[in-house]
């Protein structure tokens, strides 16, 4: 049975993700070409041009002065809590996420000082962008290797190439496993070797996939199962009594934690 590897499954968003490495300015270049980004930006770029129907300093001189610190207190809000994210995420899809979702929330405060409907208009506007549009998961696959269920199967039992295989189970339209999409593949990067390899299964596109690993497709994902040959010996997050265990944002601190990456390998190689 043949795996698709990273290269070989994805020569379309490699070549892509090439290309934006290649671009001088790639945040650019993504900004424009994924819609998500895109409207985006459109939304808070058209607060300058709303801006210009609030009442000028002759018109309203109190107004105009409560909008000026308004806009001001929301500046400063977003620099703190802007430099707070991005000390403490590890991974850029979930800072991403996060800043577009405080700068939603102060634009909103400001837009009530001008026009109690433009804070209407802009909310519909953001919800209107949450139905169309969807944040672009991580393009680069290391050395993970996207499987089908029946592939993952043949592996574990029929084709053990190598002892342990990390699998993560998700899909493409679920916030938190966009936002942890980097995390298996520069774990893979890392530790990836003839001892343990590094999976991922869709379940968007094999749902009935999900009774059979015991996953619910709503309220367990992503979902990180650490199998030793076809035996599971681990998995996040852990289902007791039927529900599951609260765990924090997927980091690759926290699954090397709590898989055992570095002790497994050393004490697997020194067998």
């Amino acid at each position: 049975m043949e795996v698709a590897t990273a290269t070989e499954a994805s020569a379309p968003a490699a070549s892509g993700g090439a290309s934006r490495r290649g671009h001088p300015f790639p945040w650019l270049d993504v900004a424009i070409s994924e819609p998500y980004y895109f409207l985006h930006l459109i939304a808070f770029f058209s607060y300058f041009a709303a801006r210009t129907t609030a009442p000028s300093a002759e018109d309203d001189a109190e107004l105009h002065s409560r909008l000026i610190r308004r806009e001001i207190q929301a500046v400063l809000v977003f620099l703190v809590l802007f430099t707070v994210k991005i000390v403490k995420e590890e991974h850029w899809e979930t800072f991403i996420a996060d800043s577009l979702l405080y700068a939603k929330g102060l634009l909103l405060v400001v837009t009530f000082v001008i026009d109690y409907w433009l804070t209407v208009g802009y909310l519909l506007g953001f919800i209107v962008i949450y139905a169309m549009a969807q944040q672009p998961p991580y393009d680069g696959l290391g050395h993970l290797n996207h499987l089908t269920p029946l592939q993952l199967e043949s592996l574990l039992t029929e084709e053990p190439t190598t002892r342990f295989w990390l699998v993560e189970f998700r899909t493409s339209f679920l916030t938190p496993c966009i936002q942890a999409s980097s995390v298996m593949p520069e774990l893979s990067n890392l530790y990836s070797n003839k001892n343990i390899s590094f999976g991922l299964v869709d379940l968007g596109h094999f749902p009935n996939a999900a009774a059979r690993f015991g996953i619910s497709m709503w309220d367990h994902l992503p979902t990180y199962i650490l199998f030793d040959k076809a035996t599971e010996v681990a998995r996040l997050p852990e289902i007791g009594n039927g529900t599951k265990v609260f765990v924090p944002k997927v980091t690759k601190k926290l699954l090397c934690h709590h898989f055992d990456l570095d002790r497994r390998l050393i004490e697997f190689l020194s067998t």
